[in-house]
Formats: structure tokens, C-alpha cells, sequence
């Protein structure tokens, strides 16, 4: 982690794990920040380590940059707790000294790799349409797409009213009597359940769902509700991937 003595408070506020740069910056302007119970709106503000930083009446503190890697089963929400007792990715992560969040979501009825960090800056990047970041998932779907089909998700696909980007598609199986097939598809955006919708709008709903690729990342060899940390030499390319240093 960069020495934390002295550094902008959006930059300190994000390395706290709390959110973003970017949000941060809100949270100042908004006055939900002080420091050493002095609220702050100016920007530029500079702390150090010994400096009392709050956000929303809560003590904030520098905290170790965790980058984890889940292979999440289906059944499973991607949220940290839910009010009507489901079960969350928050009850497959091993105990951490410092809480982490999802970066995206896989719903519940899909499974595969979701990374979770405190990494706010990270988040949001990879988060963010603008850095094109690939997610790679095979799909099990009714029928068998033919290569017109095919050919239509990769150029974009009209979905609620709204095109998709370029996607790369290609058909993994068959089977012989042409009531399913396996696909693979690799998109740059992150729009709520798009691959089930470009799917459904192609005519070849979704039957179970496996998101096998983030970015540098690739859930090979992981195991339903495994959680690994990942080493320092992902964690650059991760990194590196979204832009950041």
C-alpha cells in the first residue's frame, strides 16, 4: 500500500476501503466528511495517519488492500446480508481483518467468478463501461443458435430499447437432438443480467449461466463456494487491466 502519512482525504477515504475516489469527492462536497470533528468540503484537504477521519459520524482507518476471488454457486445473492435471510456470498468467505464488497453481481440463479475487495478505486474502475474490462461466461440455452444468429450478438444486440456493444460469441456443443446448446460469450459491459437478456432477445433463453473470465482473472480449477486470495502478480494485472497503476 502507498505510505499513507500524508495524502488527499478522497485518496485516504478510498484506501479506508469506504468507496472510490470519485465518491469520495462527493461525500466531501456534501459535508459528510470531517476531520478531526472540523467538517471538510475543500478538495484539495490533506491528512495523515494521525488525523481523526469520519465519514457520516463514524471513524474511519487505513486498512490492508484484500483482493478475493470466489467461485459463487448458484443460490447464492451478491450481497453482503439480506433482510429476508437468504443466503449471501458474505457466508462463503473465509474471516478477514477487514471488510470487503462484491465488484458487480452474478444473480442468483448464475454462478462463476466474482471478485470481492476493499479496493474502492478498483471497483469502480472495473465497474465502469468506459474501461472495457471482458467477462467471459458459458451459457446452457434452448435450442441451437444457427451462425446468423451468432453473427447478430457479436455485432449488438437491441435489448430494452438499447443496443448492446460488440461481443465475441462462438459455439461450444450441441446436442443431437437440438433442443440445447453451450455458448460462450465475452462482453466489455456490465448492464444488469445482460447475457441472459441478449440471449433471450436472440430467441435462446438462458438455462444455467457460469461467468468463467474477469479480466485477467479465470475461475480454472476453483471448486462451487471456494474463495482464494489473490497474490500480488494478479493483483497488478488486475490493476494494470483497469488503468490504474
Amino acid at each position: 500500500m502507498p505510505d499513507p502519512e500524508v495524502m488527499r482525504l478522497h485518496r485516504y477515504i478510498a484506501l479506508c476501503g469506504v468507496c472510490s475516489r470519485r465518491k469520495a469527492e462527493d461525500l466531501i462536497v456534501e459535508g459528510r466528511v470531517s476531520v478531526n470533528g472540523d467538517t471538510v468540503r475543500q478538495l484539495g484537504t490533506k491528512v495523515s495517519d494521525i488525523d481523526d477521519v469520519q465519514v457520516d459520524g463514524k471513524t474511519i482507518a487505513l486498512a490492508d488492500l484484500i483482493y478475493v476471488v470466489m467461485f459463487k454457486p448458484v443460490g447464492f445473492i451478491t450481497t453482503m446480508s439480506d433482510p429476508q435471510g437468504r443466503k449471501t456470498v458474505q457466508d462463503l468467505l473465509p474471516k478477514l481483518p477487514t471488510p470487503v464488497k462484491p465488484v458487480g453481481r452474478l444473480d442468483v440463479n448464475s454462478e462463476g467468478l466474482l471478485l470481492l475487495t476493499n479496493d474502492g478505486d478498483l471497483a469502480m474502475r472495473l465497474t465502469h463501461p468506459r474501461h472495457s474490462v471482458p467477462k467471459t461466461y458459458v451459457a446452457s440455452v434452448d435450442g441451437v443458435p444457427n451462425e446468423r444468429c451468432l453473427e447478430r450478438l457479436r455485432r449488438g444486440i437491441t435489448v430494452e430499447g438499447k443496443r448492446t456493444g460488440p461481443a465475441s460469441v462462438k459455439l461450444i456443443s450441441a446436442h443431437r437432438n437440438g433442443r440445447n446448446s453451450r455458448i460462450e460469450i465475452t462482453i466489455k459491459e456490465g448492464r444488469n443480467r445482460q447475457v441472459r437478456s441478449m440471449l433471450a432477445a436472440a430467441g435462446h433463453p438462458v438455462a444455467s449461466l457460469k461467468r468463467t473470465v474477469f479480466g485477467p482473472l479465470k475461475l480454472r480449477g476453483m471448486k462451487p463456494g471456494e474463495c482464494r486470495i489473490l497474490g500480488q502478480k494478479l493483483v497488478s494485472q488486475l490493476r494494470s487491466r483497469a488503468g490504474l497503476d
